[in-house]
C-alpha cells in the first residue's frame, strides 16, 4: 500500500474547489493511487516529460497530477486541475502540459 502526500500546491488546488468536489476528488485519489500506481489503466497514464508530474490520473472533469517513489512507496500528488474540453486549468489558471 502507497502512502499518498497531497503536496502545498496540491491542497492549494484542492481548496479553490467546492467541498463535494474536494471529497470527490479525495475518495478517487485514495481509490485508484493507494494500490499500484504505476501501473498504466483507462484513467492513469505515464505522461511525457513535463514541468508538472510524471502520471495523470483521469476523474471526470478533474485531473491530478502525480509523481510516485516505488523505494519507499509514497505518491506525491502535485496538482489538481479541471478538463474543459481540450483546456487544462489548474486554480483558475490555464495550464499547457
Amino acid at each position: 500500500m502507497y502512502k499518498i502526500n497531497l503536496l502545498p500546491t496540491a491542497q492549494e488546488d484542492l481548496k479553490s474547489l467546492r467541498k463535494f468536489e474536494q471529497k470527490e476528488v479525495l475518495r478517487g485519489v485514495k481509490k485508484q493511487l493507494r494500490y499500484g500506481p504505476t501501473v498504466e489503466t483507462r484513467n492513469r497514464k505515464q505522461l511525457d516529460p513535463n514541468e508538472l508530474a510524471e502520471w495523470e490520473l483521469r476523474m471526470g472533469r478533474f485531473r491530478v497530477f502525480y509523481n510516485v517513489k516505488p523505494e519507499v512507496r509514497v505518491v506525491h500528488i502535485e496538482a489538481i486541475g479541471i478538463k474543459e474540453g481540450n483546456l487544462l486549468f489548474i486554480r483558475g489558471r490555464r495550464v499547457d502540459l
